[in-house]
């Protein structure tokens, strides 16, 4: 550390949303209209009393239903009026809309191999740089408006572990199965100053979370697992 190096500690907690209503295996993307599940709020509200103690002095969240929904307990527990941060949204994809489950055969259909072509940017959706970029600028006004504090970002699977992704020095095309971002759970970053200087993780609900949607889990032919 260098003389008159910033020394305030913030902590900028990237959360993803609790599970969602989605009884037809939607791949919803950035659509509107998809709501948390009664699960889905009982993660909500868990990771809500997991912070309680913590010095959180703001609240975003993406604008999507999900997204808010997710993050309304955990401003009410610190009575913070939640802001939202359209940065923090999913993913552009051309498949949202579409079911998209394991096994289901949509990656044998010629209609989609054109979105298919390319993995490393994804050539299906927004690129893993973009994503990086307005990821970026999202936590770091988290951390400008909880300095000395503690923030909570709640965003969606792909973009949060894109960014913990680039954060580590990791690639940024990967295997979607290997991603660890379960369902609300909290990746969190440390700054000093402006400079993060550690990375964690941690599945306050992770009791609740259905098996097959963890980290690691062996896929289950027909699932729809894309709780993005």
């Amino acid at each position: 550390m260098t003389a008159g190096e910033d020394k305030t500690v913030t902590v900028v907690h990237v959360m993803r949303h609790g599970e969602v209503e989605n009884p037809d295996g939607i791949l919803y993307g950035r659509l509107s209209g998809y709501h948390l599940s009664e699960l889905g709020r009982q993660m909500a509200d868990r990771v809500a009393e997991h912070l309680a103690e913590r010095d959180i002095t703001h609240v975003s969240a993406s604008p999507l239903e999900r997204a808010q929904e997710t993050a309304a307990p955990i401003a009410k527990t610190h009575g913070l009026e939640l802001a939202t941060d359209g940065r923090l949204i999913e993913a552009g994809n051309v498949f949202q809309g579409k079911t998209f489950g394991v096994g289901d055969g949509a990656l044998r259909r010629p209609g989609n191999w054109k979105h298919l072509v390319n993995p490393f940017r994804p050539s299906w959706g927004e690129s893993y740089v973009s994503q990086v970029v307005r990821m970026m600028g999202a936590v770091e006004s988290a951390k400008d408006a909880a300095r000395g504090h503690e923030a909570v970002c709640v965003s969606h699977q792909l973009p949060v572990w894109i960014l913990r992704s680039f954060v580590e020095g990791r690639r940024l095309w990967h295997d979607p199965r290997k991603r660890q971002c379960t369902l609300a759970s909290l990746t969190s970053f440390t700054f000093l100053g402006d400079r993060i200087v550690s990375v964690g993780y941690d599945e306050p609900a992770r009791d609740l979370v259905p098996k097959h949607l963890l980290a690691g889990a062996k896929p289950i032919k027909g699932a729809k697992g894309f709780g993005a």
